[in-house]
């Protein structure tokens, strides 16, 4: 099993930027890919960003591509995702999560969970 635990979430004025982290612990060799999701009030959960574990192939949801970027830190199994250009519609918790398979955009995929950390952007 592999632990994670989200930091980093808060408020911010629309424009700004946060840097989310996600430390992953345990089992972390099993761990070939990691994922950003959020959930909005009222919203589904939906797919940010993944990164492969190994290699740091990324891909990223339409709605934050060229403003979010994640990454990782092998050394310290913490993956990160810097945001910018904060808007209002940013607005979710964001949880962190990881699987034993390739990148993959699809929740359900995703076996292990962080417990999320909310991101509130005031317009």
């Amino acid at each position: 099993q592999v632990q994670l635990v989200e930091s980093g979430g808060g408020l911010v004025q629309a424009g700004g930027s946060l840097r989310l982290s996600c430390a992953a612990s345990g089992r972390t060799s099993s761990t070939f890919a990691m994922a950003w999701f959020r959930q909005g009030p009222g919203k589904e959960r939906e797919f940010v960003a993944t990164i492969s574990w190994s290699v740091g192939t990324t891909t990223y949801a339409d709605s934050v591509k060229g403003r979010f970027t994640i990454s990782r830190d092998n050394a310290k199994n913490t993956v990160y995702l810097q945001m910018n250009s904060l808007n209002p519609e940013d607005t979710a918790v964001y949880y962190c999560a990881a699987r034993g398979g390739g990148v993959a955009t699809r929740a359900w995929l995703y076996g292990q969970w962080g417990q999320g950390t909310q991101v509130t952007v005031s317009s």
